[in-house]
C-alpha cells in the first residue's frame, strides 16, 4: 500500500460509550479546514433509519440484498453484520478521499477494524471505553432509540466488544467529554506529524535541506 497524505483513524467502541459524538465534536472543532481537512465516513447499513437520521449524511441506507451484491463486488474496505445488520465501508470512496489529503474518520466496531488494519497496517486504532458499565447503560437508556430489550442485548454484548481493546493503538475512557475530546484531539495531531506522514507531505523541503548545495 502507497503512503498517503490523508490519515485513516478508527474510532471503536461499545454502543454508547460516546464514540459518535466524539467525532462530530472533533470535526466541528478544526480551526483550518483548508489545511487539515477531515471528514467521517459514511458508512453503507441495512438497518432502518432512526428517528432524524438522513440517508446520504449519516448512513447510506440500502436494502440486504443490495449490500449483499456490493460485497459480491467487493465493493466494501470492510464490513461485519451486527445486531443482524450489515454495516460496510466503500473501498474506493477512502482510497480517494485519502489521496486528496483528508483525514478520514472510521466509526466501526472491533470486527471492520481488523479488516481495514489487514489492508492498511498504519492505520491510526482509537477505543473508547465508558468509565463504568452503570453508566454505559444509563446513556443508553437517555438516548431513547431501543427498546429495553435491545438495550439488554447491547450490555451484553458490550463486554465482548470492550474485550478486543488491546487490539488498538490507544485507549481513550470517556469519562469526562471534554477531557476526552482534548486527547483524541492530541492522537490526530500526533498522526498528522509522524515521520512518513511529513516526509509525503513536505518531501521538496527535505531534499532542498538536505542536498549539498
Amino acid at each position: 500500500m502507497t503512503s498517503k497524505l490523508g490519515n485513516l483513524f478508527i474510532l471503536a467502541a461499545p454502543s454508547g460509550a460516546g464514540k459518535s459524538s466524539l467525532i462530530k465534536a472533533l470535526l466541528s472543532r478544526e480551526p483550518d479546514a483548508q489545511s487539515n481537512p477531515k471528514q467521517v465516513s459514511v458508512s453503507h447499513t441495512t438497518r432502518a433509519p432512526r428517528p432524524g437520521e438522513v440517508d446520504g449524511e449519516h448512513y447510506h441506507f440500502v436494502s440486504r440484498e443490495a449490500f449483499e451484491a456490493l460485497i459480491e463486488q467487493q465493493a466494501f474496505f470492510e464490513y461485519a453484520e451486527v445486531f443482524g445488520n450489515y454495516y460496510g465501508t466503500s473501498r474506493i470512496t477512502i482510497e480517494q478521499t485519502l489521496h486528496r489529503g483528508i483525514d478520514v474518520f472510521l466509526d466501526i466496531d472491533w470486527q471492520g477494524a481488523r479488516q481495514v488494519k489487514a489492508l492498511m497496517p498504519d492505520t491510526c486504532g482509537i477505543f473508547i471505553l465508558p468509565p463504568s458499565k452503570p453508566c454505559l447503560q444509563e446513556r443508553l437508556e437517555k438516548r431513547g432509540q431501543d427498546e429495553q430489550s435491545v438495550i439488554a442485548k447491547r450490555m451484553a454484548e458490550a463486554v465482548s466488544e470492550m474485550s478486543h481493546y488491546s487490539e488498538f493503538d490507544y485507549v481513550l475512557v470517556n469519562d469526562e467529554f471534554s477531557a476526552t475530546l482534548q486527547d483524541l484531539n492530541s492522537i490526530v495531531e500526533a498522526q498528522r506529524l509522524r515521520t512518513a506522514k511529513q516526509q509525503a507531505r513536505h518531501q521538496l523541503l527535505i531534499d532542498s535541506l538536505l542536498s549539498a548545495e
